[in-house]
């Protein structure tokens, strides 16, 4: 059961930091390109509930493994 905790925190930080790293790279985007606002935007909400997806299914597995 402790296993299956670690597995379930460490996909939680991998998709912090995935969401962190694409949020910030969007922001400088949208920073050297304002024009490109609204795409960059959309882009980053698709990657972002992707990483969220895989996190979740990263979670479920972890647990469910036990």
């Amino acid at each position: 059961m402790v296993l299956a905790g670690i597995g379930a925190g460490l996909a939680v930080i991998g998709a912090g930091l995935g969401i962190g790293k694409i949020g910030g790279s969007a922001m400088e985007a949208i920073a050297r390109q304002p024009e490109a606002a609204s795409k960059i935007q959309t882009a980053m909400i698709i990657a972002a509930a992707l990483i969220e997806g895989a996190a979740l299914f990263a979670i479920v597995v972890a647990l469910i493994a036990k």
